[in-house]
C-alpha cells in the first residue's frame, strides 16, 4: 500500500505516460466486470489533469503525486509523454464517440503541440521537438514517430476543415521518420535524431544511434496505409522488413543493433517483447486486407493489444471471424 517513485523522475514525481495510459484497460475492465470502480479511478486522473493549469496548453511529463502539481516543465510527445495523448484519442474512439471530454482534451493538446512543438526543417522535414522550460530541443525520438499514425487516426474526428490538415500532418511525420531510417547504413532508424548544427533526421550522439526493434515507425506506416492506401507505405514497410532480415535476424530470433550507422552488424543480443507484440504485428497488418481487424471495430492499446470498440447498446462487437 505504499507508492514509491524513482528519484530521477523530477523529485519522485509520477510520469505522465504511466498514470495517463491506464484509461482504455480500466474502462474495458469495468465493462467486462460490471464494476464501475476501475473506470472511476481513471476518470479521476483525467479530472485532475483537466483542471490543472497547463503551461502553454502543454502537459509536462511529471506530476507530483503528493502536491498534485507539475514537476519540472519538460514536455515530450515521445518517451515519458507519448501514450497519454494516444489514449485521449482512443478513449473517444473506444467509447463509440460518446466520450466528448476525451475528444476535447485530445484536440486541445494537439493544437498546443502543433503551436509549440511541431517545426519544419530548412529542407522541409516536419518534426516534433521537445520543450524544456520554454526552450525547444530540436530532437525527435523514435518513440515520437507513433504520432504520425495518431494524427491520421484522429483526422476524421477533427472539424471538417481540418481533416485533410491532420492527414497531411500524419503523412509529413511518416516521411520524416522514413528519412531517419533511410539515412542510416542498415536502413533502420536510430533511437533519436536531431535537426540542428546542419544535420537533419540523423543521430549525432553515440547514445542515440541504437535500434532496439522498436515499432513506432511501422505503426505510423500501418495507419497511413489503412487510411490513405498510398502504396509508398507498403514500399517503406517492405524496406523495413528487408532491413530486419538482413541486419537483425540471428539464430535465436531478432537482435537490436548498437549503431545503425555502422557497416558491420553490432548486435545487442536482445529481442524486446514489443518486437513480437507490435513491430511484427503492424507489419503483418500492412500487408493484410483491411477487413482483418478493421479500425472501426478495434482499438490497439499502446502495446498493440486489441480492445473492442464498446458500442453503448451491445455487449460484444459483432465481427466476422475469418
Amino acid at each position: 500500500g505504499i507508492g514509491r517513485n524513482w528519484p530521477w523522475a523530477s523529485g519522485g514525481s509520477s510520469i505522465l505516460a504511466e498514470f495517463g495510459t491506464l484509461h482504455l484497460e480500466f474502462i474495458h475492465l469495468s465493462h467486462l466486470s460490471g464494476n464501475p470502480i476501475f473506470a472511476e479511478k481513471v476518470m479521476n486522473i483525467r479530472t485532475v489533469l483537466n483542471n490543472l493549469e497547463k503551461p502553454q496548453g502543454l502537459y509536462p511529463n511529471y506530476l507530483n503525486p503528493s502536491s498534485g502539481q507539475w514537476g519540472q516543465y519538460h514536455v515530450s510527445v515521445g518517451g515519458l509523454g507519448d501514450s497519454f495523448y494516444e489514449y485521449l484519442l482512443k478513449a473517444w474512439l473506444m467509447s463509440d464517440k460518446t466520450d466528448l471530454e476525451a475528444k476535447k482534451m485530445y484536440f486541445d493538446a494537439v493544437q498546443a503541440i502543433e503551436t509549440h512543438l511541431i517545426r519544419k526543417s530548412s529542407r522541409g522535414l516536419t518534426y516534433i521537438a521537445e520543450w524544456k522550460g520554454g526552450l525547444l530541443e530540436h530532437k525527435m525520438g523514435h518513440l515520437t514517430c507513433f504520432a504520425g499514425g495518431m494524427f491520421a487516426l484522429g483526422a476524421d474526428e477533427a472539424p471538417a476543415d481540418l481533416t485533410q490538415h491532420y492527414l497531411q500532418l500524419g503523412a509529413e511525420i511518416a516521411r520524416t521518420c522514413h528519412e531517419s531510417y533511410n539515412r542510416t547504413f542498415v536502413k533502420l532508424g536510430p533511437e533519436a535524431f536531431r535537426f540542428d548544427g546542419g544535420v537533419e533526421a540523423i543521430a549525432t550522439r553515440q547514445n542515440e544511434k541504437y535500434y532496439i526493434l522498436r515499432p513506432e515507425v511501422v505503426e505510423t506506416y500501418m495507419y497511413m496505409w489503412r487510411l490513405t492506401h498510398d502504396p509508398k507505405y507498403r514500399k517503406w514497410a517492405w524496406e523495413a522488413v528487408e532491413a530486419l532480415e538482413n541486419h537483425c535476424r540471428v539464430n535465436g530470433g531478432y537482435s537490436g543493433l548498437r549503431d545503425v550507422y555502422l557497416k558491420h552488424d553490432s548486435y545487442d543480443d536482445v529481442q524486446q517483447s514489443f518486437f513480437l507484440a507490435e513491430t511484427i504485428k503492424y507489419l503483418y497488418l500492412i500487408f493484410s486486407d483491411d477487413d482483418l481487424l478493421p479500425l472501426e471495430h478495434w482499438i490497439f492499446n499502446t502495446e498493440a493489444h486489441l480492445l473492442p470498440v464498446l458500442y453503448p447498446n451491445k455487449k460484444e462487437v459483432e465481427v466476422n471471424e475469418k
